[in-house]
């Protein structure tokens, strides 16, 4: 039905066509715009739980190896670690 209406009118769909592209572009040009805008470099934390073990053993065996993987990403900024009894964060 619709389809027929704007076959049967193309001067009207052709002008509607131009309101509408009117519109769009008359609102783009009005968003607003922030010249320096605070960006947040991406962030990950990654946690190991190692029951039973003690802070001592979860660097050995958890987080220094977890840091020698994460220095060789690409484009890595920096990155910090910690490790406690049991858990290891990164």
């Amino acid at each position: 039905m619709l389809s027929k209406f704007f076959i049967e009118r193309p001067i009207f769909a052709g002008v509607l066509a131009i309101i509408v592209m009117a519109f769009g572009i008359f609102s783009i040009l009005g968003l607003p715009v922030e010249r320096y805008p605070d960006i947040a470099p991406p962030r990950i934390t990654v946690s190991a739980t190692y029951t039973g073990a003690s802070a001592e053993t979860v660097e050995e065996s958890v987080t220094q190896v977890l840091e020698q993987q994460i220095r060789g990403l690409d484009h890595l900024l920096y990155f910090s670690s910690s490790s406690d009894s049991s858990v290891s964060v990164r």
